[in-house]
């Protein structure tokens, strides 16, 4: 796991900007802090920021190899999982390796197959090539989008990172934000290919984007496409079974320590079950980490959305699965601390506006760092399997939108009224969002013969495959990374996904829940406590000490009248906000005053130029 940046420019010699690029890894170190190292000819450079996991002391990059056309080099960033068999086919073919590392895999997969050795990866990869046979830029991202790349196409050439802030550190590169990318923050529907900054792209999942003399060109290797499911009930749950018992025992390979994230859920209980019974085969102890927030068992309330917390839960799994389990236990203080929030801001590019929630993660990672340096997440289950409550509201079942905003909407309300008026009406989110749904379901094929209902449930999990999911990977990745944390997500592996998403509705719900076919396929390694648990999302803070921090900062800043974020954000509905009597805050309330925050601060950090354009986009 690796942060990767580079150069390309066909008119000017890269070879005296060295410093440039440089500082455009420098950006990366979270990502890397084991190694560095730039690879630089006239019209390319390429620059590496490495973490190391496979072959510790064999993988630094940037990695070439000298071929009778020209140097081929590379920077990568990930994990293939299946780079053993890769190797053992490579050297069946007459490729020699000087290494043990599955990244020089990964490059002599190139020089076989060319752009065509994605299309024989299984796992999470961004990685660009530089070939100098054709004099172009070859860059791939792995199937889900689990790992992050962006691209800023210029006069003569490109700019990349794994982060906007290897991009932004060139000063080509101009750190604007139009109202198109205003709404790509608070609308909550990941557009493929938008990366919020102006003239910035991300390479999108499942796809090459070549760069030459002549221009750009994408080629999408990989869809998510609809077939039919012939296997019956026992068949598709002994299937399941089998594909997570293969992609835990490959995700679980690594030189460095390994655990689990364990929330007490479906999902991390049942990844974290079939990890311990693996290692107990080779006499290993799966270790385990749990998030947990000081007070939240003993004075829990239920709600809508959480119903239990996870903590009993939890225990319940680490007893029957015995692995070596820690809590990490944080306070209030440290949920709404201003430089948390900003490493967290810094750490995604973009103020997300999660809160609690984003710093609690980040604070879980930085904990585990010091103990591991790889772990397995149960991230993405609830999309592959159809865990949310959206998946079984009438309402968001029929909606003509994507259905997490309709569950949304009802828990936590319109937060579009802290902009000033004139923000609101130029926003137009609701012809933005229309606009992106339209998109997205276009793409979708049905069934001969499938029915309404079913029909409405394959485009509702499509989305959350293709939309939903991308912004908690994004967002699981640059907490991880910012620490030097590697997570691997196992239920995002293609092969699971695309077999799950054609299992029909009623095969994902048969027995009367969320999540079926996970249940019934991993209950031999569950405690019953979580067998019957109903989903609970990840845990946000109950203490009314955290809403109290927010409106003393809310109130600090309408101390400065002159500060940008009130281009933006309407100065009297923060006025409001932080004068409410703490215990009668709404959750819009709370959720509108960490935004206006994180927006603050990213202006603080980032200084971007905001263009507020009013022409409604188009995505079509």
């Amino acid at each position: 796991m690796c942060g990767i940046a580079g150069w390309i420019s066909f008119e000017r010699d890269l070879r005296v900007e060295q410093s440039t690029v440089d500082a455009m890894a420098e950006t990366l170190n979270c990502r890397g802090p084991d190694d560095r190292g730039t690879w630089v000819v006239e019209h390319a450079a390429l620059a590496h920021r490495r973490l190391a996991i496979i072959d510790l002391p064999g993988g630094h990059q940037p990695m070439s190899v000298d071929t009778p056309g020209g140097t081929v080099a590379m920077v990568y960033s990930g994990e293939v999982y299946n780079f053993g068999e890769l190797r053992a086919e490579l050297y069946g073919r007459g490729h020699r390796f000087a290494t043990d590392s599955d990244t020089e895999v990964v490059l002599h997969g190139y020089l076989e197959w060319g752009e065509a050795v994605a299309e024989r990866l299984n796992g999470m990869y961004a990685f660009a090539i530089w070939d100098s046979r054709t004099d172009a830029l070859v860059m791939i991202r792995d199937r889900m989008g689990i790992k992050p790349f962006y691209y800023y196409e210029t006069r003569d050439g490109v700019l990349f990172g794994s982060e906007p802030k290897a991009i932004l550190a060139n000063p080509i590169a101009e750190s604007t934000v139009t109202m198109d990318g205003i709404r790509e923050l608070f609308a909550f529907v990941k557009t493929p290919g938008h990366a919020v900054w102006d003239g910035m792209r991300e390479v999108e999942p499942g796809t090459v984007v070549t760069v030459s003399r002549t221009g750009l060109r994408m080629h999408r290797y990989w869809t998510l496409q609809t077939r039919p499911h012939t296997d019956d009930r026992d068949t598709s749950v002994t299937h399941v079974r089998e594909l997570l018992d293969d992609i835990v025992r490959r995700q679980l390979v690594a030189d460095v320590p390994r655990c689990t994230l364990l929330s007490g859920g479906l999902d991390s209980s049942a990844m974290t079950g079939i990890a311990a019974e693996q290692l107990a085969e080779v006499g290993e102890t799966v270790r385990t980490f749990a998030v947990d927030l000081v007070g939240q068992t003993e004075h829990f309330v239920a709600d809508e959305l959480r119903g239990t917390p996870d903590t009993p839960y939890v225990h319940d799994v680490a007893r029957r699965s015995g692995t070596a389990h820690q809590d990490i236990v944080l306070d209030s203080d440290a949920l709404a601390d201003p430089a948390v929030r900003a490493k967290v801001i810094r750490a995604r590019d973009i103020p997300m506006g999660l809160g609690d929630m984003d710093a609690s993660l980040y604070l879980l990672f930085k904990a585990i760092r010091q103990h591991s340096t790889v772990a397995l997440s149960g991230e993405s289950a609830d999309e592959v399997f159809g865990g949310y409550k959206q998946f079984f509201d009438p309402k968001a079942q029929q909606a003509n939108t994507f259905p997490w905003l309709v569950q949304f909407a009802e828990h936590f309300g319109d937060e579009s009224n802290i902009f000033t008026p004139e923000v609101t009406a130029g926003l137009n989110m609701d012809d933005y969002v229309q606009d992106s749904y339209d998109a997205a379901v276009s793409g979708i094929d049905r069934l001969d013969g499938e029915s309404d209902f079913e029909w409405r449930m394959r485009k509702i999990c499509y989305l959350h495959l293709t939309r939903f999911v991308r912004v908690l990977l994004d967002r699981k990745d640059r907490a991880s990374m910012a620490v030097g944390l590697e997570v691997r997500v196992p239920f995002c592996d293609h092969r699971l996904v695309e077999y799950v998403y054609n299992t029909p509705w009623s095969l994902k719900t048969f027995d009367g829940k969320e999540k079926s076919l996970l249940r019934a396929a991993t209950r031999d390694v569950l405690p019953q406590s979580v067998i019957d648990r109903v989903k609970s999302p990840y845990p946000s803070t109950q203490d009314p000490k955290y809403a109290v921090a927010l409106q003393e900062h809310g109130k600090d800043l309408l101390g400065d009248p002159s500060h940008p974020v009130f281009g933006l954000v309407s100065a009297d509905w923060l006025s409001r906000a932080v004068s409410v009597d703490t215990p009668q805050i709404s959750q819009v309330s709370r959720r509108g005053l960490e935004r206006t925050l994180d927006l603050a601060l990213w202006m603080d950090m980032y200084n971007p130029t905001i263009k507020l354009s009013y022409l409604r986009p188009r995505f079509r």
